[in-house]
């Protein structure tokens, strides 16, 4: 149980607190400095970048060290670089900074799945895999609270940064701890054989960067959609809170229908379920629909980013660690198109409808691609005596 901990609070840490603080925080830097949404949208794509590079970096045979190292590396790097961006307000710095922390989210991302998730496995707990994804929620939670703590005493964006900044690197203390070093098999991780890949993983990996894109852009502009609603500051608040809360469940939920249907039933039936509520969040200016649209939203976008590598993991042969990496790195590039896309889309028409539609469309896209292989492969097996 504590390697399990360990991992869900590395996860909180790289994952809810430096990968989507930014998304509560975004609100008060757009008024402070006044960055546009296009801006903004730069900012959150240099970070998906960043993503982007760590996570091919972390699928490169040249990289050596063990997965033990490799994630506390990326994790202490990631709380670095979140207090870092409360020290400059100049855009091509912050889109530096935001871009080393997506490298070091990434690492932390990968080299944490492949080194906990097989650790669990072959301690015969596989099903607390459930607990380590759960992280990312219970660091959108901590952030969504700590941020709205700060906000309400009068505490500035810059300031909201470092202290985020600085509880994640305590917080990175812990795991130290929590996932102790165990020397034959860290010392043999990085060189295992490589992964072969059968064509439902490399259809699976489309479709993770399809769910890349149409996750992103509501992810990363709900509060801002929510302060441009009629209930303004208060909605704001409430809604990212309960985008943390739905996703702290959602993962046990989730892999547990997975191994009851099968992961890529799971996986599609999700996809479509985080599409309605990416739809309502601007079908709707209304608060009931905003906060409906944020819970399907944290309800299924963990869910699907764990049953997306637990069902590449069960397809994959030899290294976890590249098949984590490249399903990562088809995400992070899904994710690195969306902000900035929805950025562009917004100054052109003063309206995140139709960057938000198109994320739904990508979201039904890849239900598609994983099910209708899947009903595929399953009927060929079925016929085949």
């Amino acid at each position: 149980m504590s390697l399990a901990t360990g991992g869900l609070i590395s996860l909180a840490v790289a994952m809810g607190i430096g990968r989507f603080v930014y998304t509560p925080i975004l609100p008060d830097m757009i008024e402070a400095i006044g960055l546009t949404p296009t801006e903004a949208g730069l900012i959150a794509t240099a970070n998906f970048l960043g993503y982007l590079v760590g996570a091919l970096a972390a699928s490169a045979a040249w990289l050596r060290g063990s997965h033990r190292w490799l994630f506390l590396a990326g994790l202490f790097a990631s709380g670095i670089t979140t207090a870092a961006m409360g020290l400059t307000d100049v855009l091509g710095a912050q889109m530096l900074i935001r871009l080393l922390g997506g490298v070091a989210s990434a690492f932390v991302l990968v080299f944490a799945s492949a080194l906990i998730l097989d650790r669990l496995a072959a301690l015969g707990r596989p099903r607390l895999s459930a607990w380590f994804f759960a992280g990312v929620g219970v660091g959108i939670t901590a952030s969504a609270l700590f941020i709205s703590a700060l906000g309400s005493q009068g505490y500035d964006w810059w300031v909201q940064w470092i202290a985020s900044g600085v509880i994640s690197l305590v917080a990175a203390l812990f795991v130290v701890w929590l996932v102790p070093r165990q020397a034959d098999k860290d010392d043999q991780e990085s060189s295992q054989p490589e992964t072969t890949a059968d064509g439902r993983l490399k259809r699976l990996i489309v479709a993770y960067g399809l769910y890349g894109f149409g996750y992103i852009i509501t992810a990363t502009f709900i509060s801002t959609i929510a302060r441009a609603s009629s209930d303004g500051r208060s909605l704001e608040t409430v809604v990212w809170l309960v985008v943390g809360l739905s996703a702290i469940p959602s993962v046990a939920l989730w892999t547990y229908l997975g191994r009851r249907w099968s992961f890529a039933s799971a996986f599609a039936v999700a996809c479509v379920i985080e599409a309605g509520g990416v739809a309502l969040t601007v079908i709707s200016s209304s608060a009931r629909a905003i906060v409906v649209g944020g819970i399907l939203l944290g309800g299924t976008f963990v869910g699907i980013a764990a049953l997306g590598l637990l069902y590449a993991r069960s397809l994959s042969v030899g290294d976890s660690r590249r098949t984590l990496a490249l399903m990562t790195a088809s995400f992070a590039f899904g994710q690195m198109v969306g902000p900035t896309f929805a950025g562009v889309t917004f100054d052109l028409g003063d309206s995140f409808l139709v960057p938000s539609l198109a994320a739904a469309a990508a979201l039904i896209g890849s239900a598609w691609l994983v099910m209708v292989k899947h009903q595929s492969q399953a009927l060929n097996s079925a016929v085949v005596p």
